[in-house]
């Protein structure tokens, strides 16, 4: 039986009045037809046979249509009868299903919630916020993977994985849980001894160190103010992570894209400068993944929220980096071509 403050409104008017009728007719008469009789419905709901008669009755005053046929010995459907048992069917299912939801958004998050994060991404942003993650949610255990490894949630039994991307996979859900922004990046001494870049062109005069992952060796791609440009680059170094990336241009080798994940603290401190702030790499995102289901588990859907609002709107790697942007501008316009 459903609480009776749910009412659907039948259109009908009875005696002058609109008819309302609640869910518990409905679950009533979808016991009735279930059970075949008026007695077995009655017992399965715990009231009496008189109840349920009458609550079917009132059902078909409500839709204007009989709903039963009723013999001294056979009860059956009749053809409209048919049709609102499997609606009434359904709909109970849908009540049953958003009863399991609210239920499930005030449930405490517990067990052991099993996470794969990228390295880079992971180790600087995802472990240090786990021991404030688990704090506020004592009932809860964590196994956290860091790994580029593409994995298999489904066959190695993980509920989620955060992964930078452009495009994540169809088979999965995903939420944005950050932009990932790339600067190209190079310290004030290299860039005191080989000059500001003023434009993509002049990457020809410096030594680009490339992130071997990014899927087009030798070509970096810019948004600049006509649009998408393709920039042939070649360097001294290639690397397939860019953490070891971030290391060389801090050792003045030279020039590269960096996530500002990565490098926002260098950006902020000055042992880093970003250049032609113009021409902005095209971006990808950090995703929470995880598989489809028709009730997403609470303990993923607290991890999420709990990331998405550490993060921020605007990620805190990125919220001083504003200022030290405009200052290389400035700084860029007053270097003669």
């Amino acid at each position: 039986m459903y609480p009776g403050w749910i009412q659907w409104h039948a259109g009908r008017l009875v005696d002058g009045a609109a008819f309302m009728f609640d869910l518990n007719l409905l679950a009533v008469f979808a016991r009735v037809a279930e059970a075949g009789s008026f007695a077995e419905a009655a017992r399965r709901l715990s009231t009496s046979r008189s109840a349920t008669s009458k609550a079917v009755a009132k059902l078909e005053i409500a839709l204007g249509a009989r709903l039963l046929n009723r013999t001294t010995r056979h009860l059956s459907l009749t053809e409209i009868g048919q049709v609102v048992a499997g609606h009434s069917a359904r709909i109970l299912e849908e009540v049953d299903q958003l009863e399991q939801v609210v239920g499930s958004i005030n449930e405490e998050p517990r067990g052991t919630l099993r996470v794969s994060a990228s390295v880079a991404f992971g180790t600087l942003h995802v472990a240090p916020a786990l021991a404030d993650f688990l704090t506020a949610y004592p009932g809860l255990k964590m196994e956290l993977s860091i790994t580029d490894r593409l994995i298999d949630l489904a066959e190695e039994g993980y509920d989620m994985a955060i992964r930078v991307t452009a495009e994540p996979p169809l088979l999965l859900i995903a939420r944005k849980l950050a932009p990932v922004r790339r600067k190209l990046c190079g310290t004030p001494a290299y860039f005191e001894k080989h000059g500001l870049p003023l434009t993509p062109a002049d990457l020809v005069h410096h030594n680009c160190l490339d992130y071997t992952r990014s899927g087009e060796h030798g070509l970096w791609r810019f948004n600049g103010p006509r649009g998408e440009i393709d920039v042939p680059v070649s360097g001294s170094l290639h690397v397939d992570d860019d953490e070891a990336l971030s290391q060389a241009v801090l050792g003045g080798l030279g020039v590269a894209l960096l996530p500002t994940f990565i490098i926002g603290k260098d950006l902020q401190d000055g042992r880093l400068q970003a250049v032609l702030s113009a021409y902005i790499p095209v971006e990808r995102h950090v995703y929470a993944m995880y598989l489809p289901s028709r009730h997403l588990p609470v303990k993923v859907r607290a991890f999420i929220d709990f990331m998405i609002a550490r993060i921020g709107t605007e990620p805190y790697w990125d919220r001083d980096n504003m200022t030290v942007a405009m200052a290389t501008g400035a700084a860029a316009r007053t270097v003669a071509p």
